[in-house]
């Protein structure tokens, strides 16, 4: 593998985490009350919330905690093409299922790229674990007697590689050695993953304080009584109601 410039990494870390702030804004922009109580409403009243600014800021909290992780996910993957592009020549994957390929040491690499170390159902993992077959099989193919290894790699995490369903799974300081040869390069992205997150961040809140309050008005309008109390009923109806059974 050749050497990584880290100031090549710090350089597209600072572009690309303006992107990641960007797709923050305009996700909390474009959220809508109707998209928001798709939540489930059984939880909240069994926490016992009776205001209606406490059930949208619980519920705005929950639909950006996913959304986040999501978008986080997708600049973490693209960084770490980033990585073994500039490493070895890896480019991302046309495979279904993969996201990353480069060759290091006469070893194919395929791999699928997954943020945090808690993802996906059986099925999905399943799923995963055929993918991975797949595009190992469509080498093989394509280059007799080539040496694939098909990798589950996970962005951060403290678990010790294995060998499970015909795939390694690589974590944490181990994923991103893998991609680097690097044993501090999961250390050395966090201060640049850090830029300018005041300010992004304190622009975030001054547009989340609006919708809050946006949502808040249109969720009283619509699911409040004249008393101003929450109407649990109203809401679960517009939330599940889809009788069809007679």
């Amino acid at each position: 593998m050749d050497p990584l410039n880290l100031q090549n990494v710090c350089d597209y870390v600072n572009d690309h985490i303006l992107d990641f702030h960007e797709r923050r804004l305009k996700s909390l922009g474009e959220l809508r009350l109707e998209k928001l109580l798709n939540k489930n409403p059984y939880l909240f009243k069994a926490k016992n919330i009776t205001t209606a600014n406490e059930l949208i800021s619980g519920l705005l909290d929950a639909f950006l905690s996913s959304s986040e992780e999501k978008l986080f996910g997708d600049f973490l993957e693209g960084l770490a093409v980033f990585v073994a592009e500039m490493t070895c020549g890896g480019h991302k994957s046309a495979a279904p299922g993969v996201d990353l390929e480069f060759i290091n040491n006469g070893i194919h690499y395929v791999v699928s790229i997954k943020s945090g170390p808690h993802w996906g159902n059986s099925s999905q993992q399943g799923k995963l674990e055929q993918d991975l077959k797949n595009a190992m099989t469509r080498l093989k193919q394509l280059q007799r007697g080539a040496n694939v290894q098909p990798v589950l790699g996970i962005c951060y995490g403290k678990m010790k590689t294995s060998y499970l369903r015909g795939y390694m799974k690589v974590v944490g300081q181990n994923f991103w050695y893998l991609i680097s040869e690097n044993q501090n390069l999961y250390t050395d992205l966090i201060e640049p993953v850090g830029y300018r997150a005041k300010e992004h961040n304190d622009s975030f809140s001054f547009e989340k304080g609006k919708v809050t309050n946006r949502l808040t008005k249109q969720f009283i309008d619509q699911f409040c009584d004249d008393g101003g109390a929450i109407n649990w009923v109203k809401l679960v109806e517009f939330n599940s109601g889809n009788f069809d059974l007679q």
